[in-house]
């Protein structure tokens, strides 16, 4: 057994309305990954027989201050249920809620100690909800220097330190590629080193956030890697198309085949 392919229906096909964005990506044979669920006809989607891969687990708040915490843990409760009208195996978090640029609601200078254990103890607990409803949370990481500068447990480093400690099946890591390409490198070593906390791995090549083969990342090394390693989750293609969607897809496919 090999990964599974999924692509993101919110960066594809943008001249579409959402379902029928979530088709075009079923019809090829792709898992489906949303993000904001609150924003999207979830029975239309439920109905399409798309396969989904995975979605945002929360709507608001943050891992570390108290108002924030409960409004993460509370919306993190309401995404369960949606993902069970989806069938959705995987939700996925940020190190802070992010707004929709993808900037901090409340950056942060410095992550302090204090911080850090905090963040392991709501984990902990999102982890618990994950438990209850047979789902996985997934932890993010995420660019500073480009994307999203002034958010908190961003990096690869980060959001591994924080799925370890809290040592759940229900906690893994999304380790996002661009991302950590841009944050960290050196990707085929971190895979390996992140291989038993991964949920699913999403990809876009550098710079520009398309599809492999646009910029710097050699992926077909990177799927190699996956197969020697024997990855048995889930690559997401969460990155624009250059020019047109379904020449992206082959061009992802192809990266992975």
């Amino acid at each position: 057994m090999t990964y599974s392919l999924a692509a993101s229906a919110e960066m594809l096909y943008l001249e579409l309305p959402f379902a029928d964005r979530v088709q075009r990506i079923a019809e090829r044979g792709l898992q489906v990954e949303i993000w904001d669920w609150s924003t999207k006809d979830i029975d239309a989607l439920a109905a399409s027989g798309a396969e989904f891969s995975s979605m945002t687990g929360y709507l608001e708040g943050n891992l570390t201050e108290h108002d924030g915490i409960e409004a993460l843990l509370t919306t993190a409760r309401h995404s369960l249920d949606v993902a069970k009208r989806l069938d959705c195996p995987r939700l996925n978090l940020h190190g802070t809620g992010l707004d929709n640029r993808g900037l901090p609601v409340r950056p942060v200078e410095t992550v302090t100690p204090a911080m850090w254990l905090t963040a392991a103890d709501t984990l902990r607990k999102v982890a618990e909800l994950g438990e209850q409803a047979g789902r996985v949370f997934t932890l993010e990481n995420l660019n500073l220097a480009v994307d999203h500068p002034g958010t908190p447990f961003a990096t690869a480093a980060d959001t591994l330190a924080l799925v370890r400690a809290v040592d759940s099946p229900h906690l893994r890591m999304n380790l996002d590629l661009y991302h950590a390409q841009i944050g960290e490198g050196n990707l085929v070593e971190l895979v390996r080193k992140a291989l038993p906390y991964i949920g699913e791995i999403q990809v876009a090549d550098v710079p520009g956030r398309c599809e492999p083969g646009t910029g710097e990342i050699h992926y077909p090394a990177v799927a190699a890697a996956l197969r020697d390693i024997g990855y048995t989750g889930v690559v997401g293609l969460e990155g624009w198309a250059k020019n047109d969607p379904d020449d992206a897809l082959d061009a992802f496919e192809a990266a992975f085949a």
